[in-house]
């Protein structure tokens, strides 16, 4: 192995670890090492498909000293714990979003990372991605904003009984899909005030079948945005929608079709793909350890977005409007 070379320790088995891994074999700078999963036959199966190592629990992972970088693809409950430890070890790490669903807990890992002297990179690929991407291009055609919505509504029927739908493991809806809610600090900056209203339909405690919920933000710049996010049963019609509301016009994406809306015309706008964004993120990290490269977001702007979801669950909680101080910005 060239010195150069990045070791890397993936903990999890599913979509996301599977991408990891594929990008990682394609890369020569890096070699993976070993995979950490729950369950040992989807993990030697997926370790074999990738020549690396299995093991059963992520502790034994990451306690490693054949490991430089642990990648984090887990349940959502489980972020924070894995990366405590791996940055506690010594270990640069890569953790999908969120980087913990307890925001106190997100502030000490950064803490613990710059302490250590460490990598922590929380994956944001929507930020990557054609529509994003898009929508930067786009968004000074509409001249001044007052109204953004963002709809992901996604029927499921029946709903799989998985850890997305498991309160503890995902996680308040839009902390587990923390994306939702970064496309829009991303692009319109800092948030005043949050509304939040969320229902949830289940016949046990731990599971659900369908989750609704709804927030409103009002940014420091008088935006009002409202994100929009349901899965399950109960939900009839999926949607996939994006619109930005200004006084020269609006842009309108609907799926992966895009249009920039005037009084009497409509033009296309082209949306590029959303694939191979697991592998530009990974190229990306792997050019910043290496080299220096800066990467594409920083834990702390993932961080504040992580203040807004959880402000957004404090609202839908007690029923009130907070407040986002100085202090918390």
């Amino acid at each position: 192995m060239a010195e150069a070379t990045i070791r890397i320790g993936i903990v999890g088995t599913g979509y996301a670890a599977k991408l990891r891994a594929e990008a990682f074999l394609e890369d020569e700078r890096s070699h993976l090492v070993a995979i950490a999963g729950s369950t040992l036959e989807r993990t030697q199966t997926l370790a074999q498909d990738y020549q690396a190592e299995a093991i059963t629990g992520w502790q034994q992972l990451v306690e490693r000293e054949d490991i430089d970088l642990v990648v984090i693809c887990t349940i959502n409950r489980d972020h924070g714990a894995i990366a405590r430890a791996a940055l506690t070890a010594g270990k640069h790490v890569i953790v999908e979003y969120p980087l913990s669903v307890d925001l106190t807990e997100a502030e000490e890992l950064i803490a613990l990372a710059k302490a250590q002297q460490k990598l922590l990179h929380v994956e944001h690929i929507e930020l990557l991605g054609g529509l994003h991407q898009a929508l930067k291009q786009n968004l000074d055609k509409v001249g001044h904003l007052f109204y953004v919505r963002y709809s992901t509504i996604n029927p499921q029927n029946p709903a799989p009984r998985k850890w997305t739908y498991n309160h503890e493991m995902f996680g308040f809806p839009l902390i587990g899909a923390l994306s939702r809610l970064h496309r829009l600090t991303d692009l319109f900056g800092k948030v005043f005030t949050v509304n939040c209203h969320q229902r949830y339909w289940e016949i046990e405690p731990e599971y659900y079948q369908t989750c609704f919920c709804m927030t409103q933000l009002c940014f420091t710049s008088g935006l009002l945005a409202q994100v929009i996010y349901g899965k399950g049963e109960t939900l009839w019609q999926p949607e996939r929608k994006f619109e930005v509301h200004g006084d020269n016009g609006a842009l309108i994406f609907d799926g992966d079709t895009g249009f920039f809306i005037q009084a009497g015309e409509s033009t296309p706008i082209e949306v590029g793909t959303r694939r191979g964004l697991f592998a530009k993120d990974t190229s990306m990290v792997l050019d910043h350890i290496l080299d220096g490269a800066p990467l594409y977001v920083t834990p702390e702007e993932s961080l504040y977005t992580l203040r807004v979801a959880d402000a957004a669950q404090r609202a839908a909680q007690m029923g009130i409007t907070i407040f986002l101080t100085d202090k918390l910005n």
